[in-house]
């Protein structure tokens, strides 16, 4: 069953993962981040969203900021060492690895997200379609998520609501724009080589279509 989620937010910045140092956002939002915009509103484990079209509702603006990161992080290796009675810090101080780095994030903007979802083998023998998307539903009515949805970081938090039907009007009506390679999700059926899915991204009419791309890895 589909649905329509209208999202909004100050700044969002879906990261380019060519860009090593320094955050540059994408264009537009990604498949992935819509995707985890919705599960941060309603995620079972017996259903998996599927982002169908993302219509951009304002016109695509770049500013330039800094941000506040660490330099480090806590390896993998030096946890289990801890845990298997060695000693070591299993923090990071912020006050030492602190350091701030530009960043090229998008302003003012706002999307509607159109998706279904599909059943999973997790499902349990009560769940079904109906029960999911009247939980959807409630939930978008009174607002109400797992935790705060965001536009890329943390401290770009997403407003968001059900979509109340009629005319979605983007802010490119009969342009095309070719926005290049860019992130579709992570392909995670081998956890051990979690490996990147990219696909050719075009904007027709303010829309960015995803019902029939095709996905390299």
């Amino acid at each position: 069953m589909a649905v329509q989620v209208e999202v909004w937010g100050e700044y969002a910045c879906f990261t380019r993962p060519e860009m090593k140092v320094e955050r540059v956002s994408y264009d537009v939002m990604t498949p992935s981040a819509a995707r985890g915009l919705l599960e941060a509103i309603y995620w079972h484990p017996g259903m998996r969203w599927v982002i169908d079209r993302i219509y951009v509702l304002k016109p695509i603006d770049f500013t330039n900021i800094r941000r506040n990161e660490v330099k480090s992080k806590i390896s993998g290796r030096s946890v289990g060492a801890v845990m298997k009675g060695g000693r070591g810090p299993l923090f990071i101080s912020t006050a030492d690895d602190i350091q701030q780095r530009a960043a090229m994030v998008l302003r003012d903007v706002r999307y509607v997200i159109e998706a279904h979802f599909e059943m999973t083998a997790q499902a349990a023998a009560g769940d079904n379609r109906g029960k999911f998307s009247d939980i959807m539903r409630r939930r978008l009515e009174k607002g109400q998520c797992y935790h705060q949805p965001c536009f890329g970081c943390r401290e770009f938090p997403a407003h968001f609501r059900k979509w109340e039907g009629g005319e979605i009007v983007t802010a490119y009506p009969g342009e095309e724009k070719d926005l290049g390679f860019m992130l579709y999700d992570l392909d995670y059926s081998d956890p051990d080589n979690i490996t990147p899915q990219f696909f050719r991204a075009a904007l027709r009419g303010g829309v960015l279509d995803l019902r029939d791309c095709e996905v390299f890895k």
